[in-house]
This record gives C-alpha cells, structure tokens and sequence, in this order.
C-alpha cells in the first residue's frame, strides 16, 4: 500500500520522536550483537479490524540497519484470533528495538477500527453516517482518523479551522445560541476563504435547535437528548427545510453507545458522531514472536567461564 504523503510525513516525524524516546536497546546489543538476524510474525490474539499493518514496512525499515517486512493482511481486514498480520526479517538488534512502537501504535489504531466497526455495524439498514470527533490523542490525531475509515467510519472537521461548529460555551458566553451562530455566520461571510466552511451548531434543546436554524445553521448537533426529543426536532428541521428550501442536516452526540446510536439513527438524524471511537477504544492484544534465530557465530560457554575464573583467581590472590 502507497501511503499519502501526509500520512507518511506525519508516520515519520512519529517515528523519529518514538525511537529518539526510546533510546538505544542495549538488551538486544547485549544479547545478539551487532550482526545477528530474526525472522518474526506479528500476530492478532482476538477478533478484530486491522489498522496500522500499512505503516510496518516504513516502521521497520525506519532505524539503521533496516528490516524488511512482509504483510499479511490490508488494513479494514476483519481476522480472526491467531491471524498472522505481517513477517518480519532482519537484524535482531532492529526488529527488537521497533517492537514496542509497532506493537502500541498497531493496537491502538487496530483497537479503534474494531471499535468503529461495531458501531457501523450497529447503524446497518439506516441511513445515518457515523462520526468521529476531535477527542483523539494529541499529536496521534490523523493516524487515529485514518483507523476510524479502516473501520468503515467518516471522518468529523479535522480540527478547528476546518469548520464552524459554535458549541455550548460558545452560546453560553455569546448569550444564546441564535447570537453565538449569527456571529460565526457573518464571520464566514467575510473571509472568502472560509466560504465553503460547514456552519454547525450544537443544541441542547428544542428551542436551540429554533435559534439555530433561525440563525443560519447549515447543520444542527443534537446534543445528549433523548430519542423523543431528536425525533422532534428532526421533524421541526425537516419542517424548515421544506419551507425555506434550505437542506439543514441533523447530527446526534453525547456518549453515544452503538445502542443509543441506532437509536438516534432510527429517529432520523444524518449524522451520529461518538467521541467513543477514539478516547475509549481499548488496544487489541497483539503480539510480536520470535520464530526463528537465523545462523550466526556463537562463543562457546567455555570460551566466556574462562575468562571469569581468572578474573576470581587474581581476586583471591590479592585478599
């Protein structure tokens, strides 16, 4: 798989602060030496979607002297326990000091798409999209929107000056909902770079879904309501939408559970959106063994006692 080169800038700049945070593996150095070379397989111990298998050759290959690495799976593959997802071979010394910086990102991101699945899954048969959100990991956030399409999910704003969403504390300091939304509206209006920017507002009831809409709301967020208060403003948007001729979309949040989120795609929302995809989403247990020691020179243990016992022989001589 060809990376996009922002995902393969962004992998490398990871890559250089992970290793740097790592060290040198004087372990690996001690045991093995310089020269010696393992063969090893990444495996999947547990049902779930993979994501992250893309970026194992860039990772291995990334220290000096390199490893290569042959994948098994493409990421959004849903295995099975015991399921091989790549084979490694190369220096021990490299394969040893990538191990753990694979591993965590590769469980991590594979612990997310298992996670968006399920709630893809949940929303089968509706026409709600799901969502994730900008509650992501600092400085992981675009690996972790990459896991969340590996597992069928759509990816929200890519951050703040990717769209206008006015929010609780934005209404609560601007005064109401209506004031907060009008402003963001002219904001936009007057900066001809933003003009193709999403307005959204959140809406805690079903009159701040009214100032939303009245205010020029392009899509509302419906936050932590129940499933009968989303329906009913669904139908007051779509009520808007055929007066005006306007195409307002709806969006449900607020501790979505694959549940409760099929329960807001069934009372009509467009969009669910589960901040859960990214700051819940447990790391699939996934292991890196050795399978093989390729040939190398070894010392006889004669060769390594002899040198001790002379070492205790002059000890004693000198007590």
């Amino acid at each position: 798989m060809n990376l996009p080169k922002s995902l393969t800038a962004a992998l490398d700049d990871l890559l250089t602060r992970a290793f740097a945070e790592e060290g040198e593996d004087i372990t690996s150095l001690a045991v093995f030496g310089p020269a010696a070379r393992v063969a090893a397989k990444m495996v999947c111990r547990e049902r779930a979607v993979v994501s992250g298998a893309a970026f194992l050759p860039r990772l291995f290959a990334f220290l000096s002297p390199p490893a290569r690495v042959a994948l098994s799976v493409t990421d959004g593959d849903l295995v099975e326990p015991g399921a091989v997802l790549a084979k490694i071979e190369g220096p021990a010394i490299t394969v040893l000091a990538a191990e753990r910086t694979a591993l965590n990102l590769v469980q991590r991101l594979t612990g997310i798409a298992t996670m968006t699945r399920a709630y893809v899954d949940a929303l089968k048969g509706t026409n709600a999209v799901l969502l994730d959100t900008r509650k992501t990991t600092p400085s992981l956030r675009v690996f972790e929107r990459y896991a969340v399409r590996c597992g069928g999910g759509t990816n929200h704003r890519p951050g703040l000056s990717g769209g206008f969403l006015v929010k609780d504390n934005h209404a609560d300091g601007a005064g109401s909902t209506w004031e907060a939304t009008r402003r963001a509206g002219d904001f936009r209006a007057l900066n001809r770079r933003l003009h193709g920017l999403l307005l959204e507002a959140e809406a805690r009831t079903l009159d701040e879904v009214h100032q939303a809409l009245d205010a020029g709301a392009e899509r509302v967020l419906l936050d932590n309501m129940t499933t009968a208060a989303i329906r009913k403003a669904v139908e007051d948007v779509h009520l808007f939408n055929e007066a005006t001729g306007h195409d307002v979309t709806t969006e449900a949040s607020g501790r979505m559970t694959p549940e409760t989120a099929r329960a807001a795609a069934e009372a009509g929302v467009d969009f669910v959106s589960a901040g859960a995809l990214t700051h819940s989403a447990r790391a699939i247990d996934i292991a890196l063994d050795i399978v093989a020691g390729l040939p190398q020179p070894r010392l006889e243990a004669s060769a390594v006692r002899k040198p001790l016992t002379r070492l205790l022989k002059i000890a004693k001589r000198k007590k």
